[in-house]
């Protein structure tokens, strides 16, 4: 577990692929910006984002400081789905090969949904397809008004597989059928009732306004704690309330309890302080 403690650090991958396609921008208070950096395609999904992306997220994954972590596109749009110079080499590929593509989508999404902090996509423009599914892989996202969304896949003969975990665990299976199906186009307004997103903001300087008030509030959050309740969510999903998710969950609290973080909190709450990790 974390120390809460612990100065922040974020260490910032060095390859030239994530410093061209992705830019990250870390604050002292260990809250940290992901920006997908292909604006004149908006944001697309490619082999080499996806790969950026990918050791993004493993290395963010892997530290113990971060309070959140936001995902954004460049140049007012969060991603258009799939890069068609990618779909037309697709074509070609055998069976074998997009198994394989799909799974280095599948993992760069899996590595997302375990960071350890509060993962927040902040979306602009539009959200299609694999750029749903990783507003989706998010814990929360906050949409832009105009924004729209579509899982258009069908309309290419293919389906959402990839992104469905997080798409159905987000919005429920009946309206994932449908949406799924239909691969309709919707808003923000829409997004919003479907569980998809969580807050919508009137602008882009809601959206900057709506990120700067979740980095303060997660400064009271332990980060340890964080991870575990993350955690705990993922464990209980699906699981019938009998005795032995009950001794899961009182151990779980025990544990804490008697933790660094758990002690550390409880004390300064007792004593009328703050938290060592709220200072």
């Amino acid at each position: 577990m974390p120390n809460p403690i612990a100065e922040p650090f974020v260490e910032v991958p060095d390859s030239d692929a994530v410093s061209g396609l992705v830019s990250l921008d870390a604050t002292p208070e260990g809250a940290v910006t992901v920006t997908m950096n292909r604006p004149q395609k908006k944001n697309a999904f490619n082999a080499e984002l996806i790969g950026a992306l990918r050791e993004t997220f493993e290395t963010l994954r892997d530290q113990e400081a971060l309070r959140v972590v936001f995902v954004q596109g460049a140049g007012g749009a969060f991603s258009a789905g799939a890069d068609l110079e990618w779909m037309r080499d697709a074509v070609d590929f055998t069976e074998d090969d997009n198994r394989d593509d799909a799974m280095r989508m599948a993992v760069m999404l899996k590595h997302l949904y375990d960071i350890p902090a509060l993962t927040v996509a902040l979306v602009e423009g539009g959200a299609f397809g694999g750029g749903v599914g990783l507003a989706a892989a998010c814990d929360m996202a906050i949409a832009v008004k105009g924004a729209k969304f579509a899982f258009s896949e069908v309309k290419l003969g293919l389906v959402a597989a990839t992104i469905s975990p997080y798409v159905v665990a987000a919005i429920g299976p009946r309206r994932a059928r449908r949406l799924f199906s239909t691969g309709e186009v919707f808003g923000a307004e829409q997004a919003l009732d479907f569980g998809l997103v969580d807050e919508v903001v009137d602008d882009a300087a809601g959206l900057a306004a709506a990120k700067d008030r979740i980095a303060a509030a997660m400064q009271a959050c332990a980060p340890g704690a964080v991870e575990a309740s993350k955690q705990l969510v993922t464990h209980i999903i699906g699981r019938h309330l009998d005795q032995a998710l009950m001794d899961h969950t009182a151990r779980l609290i025990a544990a804490r309890r008697v933790s660094d973080e758990g002690q550390a909190g409880v004390r300064a709450f007792l004593e009328g302080k703050k938290a060592p990790w709220a200072e």
